[in-house]
């Protein structure tokens, strides 16, 4: 299987000089999982490890990713970027598509990686960037005959026929905001326009989808903590996403700074906010919350100490449990333990009967049963006393 299997050296080298910046580019469902590592086994001789090989949980299982660009050279400035202009730290390396496309194609016949991440610097405009993007998935797809999963990078000023094309190629597409508001972007990058640039793209997926059928799924990022953005911000643009333009999910990416940015004094966001972010979106997006229903504070952020769906259970249901055997699905949802897998479950079972004891909820799948115990009624009852039998 291994024995032909040859990547060119310096291709191998561009690819290593890629490193520890792409971990800033979640590209699977499952962005804290993704870890950054040389997925091959050792007998599968690629010279050194990979660090943009990441493992990525994706809609057709979890896959070893190869996270690429097409060249780290960028004319944008962004503020917070480690490819910004002007940079001299950044290693400006350049593919070409036949490079890249060639060197993913050695990489995936070997079993090395399965699924393609690629972005880009921007170099002469985002339409020629794009272009350089979609030539190596034309590449990969018609003449190599890959099909398997593929995530593209949308850049600011594609346009619309380029948008077309990527998602007749790709799995996924990501056009990354990285600012809640037109302002938090000014402010990270000024050289972006938030709406003729990026806003204008994830409404042409939204139309791309609904009128010609296209399959490819769409997401988007957010630099999390660099210019005073606040939860409230970050959420609400998400539910608008979600509901209106049928994203997939919002990627929250907590601020971290870099050596020779203008942002290099200021101090890293909170890894914790991120992770309140995803739990707090999830809810939006899978559990038909509404951005109000969220218990933010008077900063207009969430709480650090407690997930946001417990935080909201301690302040409405600690008095009013839910009844299991009553509540619509909506109202199960907001209830700690209680996910849309369970909820439909529990649907399912009452049309079969009362439940009333806890071994009837583990039955359904129920692993922590202290945690919802203090909110909810089974036939009436509070049945925190049924623990000490588990």
């Amino acid at each position: 299987m291994t024995a032909n299997f040859r990547v060119a050296p310096d291709a191998i080298q561009k690819l290593s000089l890629l490193g520890d910046e792409m971990r800033f580019e979640p590209a699977g469902n499952q962005p804290h999982a993704e870890t950054q590592e040389n997925a091959a086994p050792a007998r599968q001789r690629v010279p050194k490890p990979l660090p943009c090989i990441s493992e990525v949980s994706t809609p057709t299982g979890k896959k070893p990713l190869l996270k690429a660009m097409m060249t780290t050279a960028c004319e944008r400035n962004c503020f917070y970027c480690p490819f910004r202009a002007g940079r001299s730290k950044t290693q400006r390396i350049t593919f070409t598509p036949d490079e890249m496309a060639g060197t993913f194609d050695e990489l995936q016949r070997a079993r090395v990686v399965d699924g393609l991440f690629l972005s880009s610097g921007i170099i002469k405009g985002g339409v020629n960037a794009q272009e350089k993007i979609l030539d190596t998935a034309e590449i990969v797809r018609r003449k190599q005959g890959y099909r398997g999963y593929i995530h593209l990078k949308i850049m600011p000023g594609a346009e619309y026929d380029q948008l077309r094309r990527a998602m007749q190629l790709a799995d996924r597409v990501s056009v990354n905001l990285e600012g809640a508001t037109e302002q938090r972007l000014a402010a990270l990058a000024p050289k972006k326009e938030y709406w003729d640039e990026l806003f204008q793209r994830l409404q042409w997926v939204s139309k791309l989808r609904r009128e010609e059928g296209l399959r490819a799924g769409a997401v988007t990022q957010f630099v999390v903590g660099a210019v005073g953005d606040t939860d409230v911000e970050l959420l609400q643009v998400s539910d608008h996403l979600y509901n209106r333009l049928d994203l997939k999910r919002t990627y929250f990416s907590a601020f971290h700074p870099i050596s020779q940015t203008p942002f290099e004094e200021l101090e890293p966001a909170s890894a914790r906010r991120e992770y309140r972010l995803y739990q707090a979106s999830f809810l939006l997006r899978d559990y038909q919350w509404d951005v109000e229903d969220l218990p933010f504070q008077a900063d207009a952020n969430l709480r650090l100490d407690i997930d946001p769906k417990l935080a909201w259970a301690q302040q409405h249901l600690g008095h009013a449990p839910v009844e299991i055997n009553r509540a619509p699905r909506r109202e199960l949802l907001r209830v700690p333990g209680i996910g849309p897998k369970l909820a439909d479950a529990i649907l399912a079972a009452r049309r079969n009967g009362t439940l009333r004891e806890l071994s009837h909820l583990r039955s359904l799948g129920v692993r922590n049963l202290d945690k919802l115990t203090p909110y909810i009624l089974l036939d009436g009852r509070p049945p925190a006393q049924q623990l000490s039998l588990f």
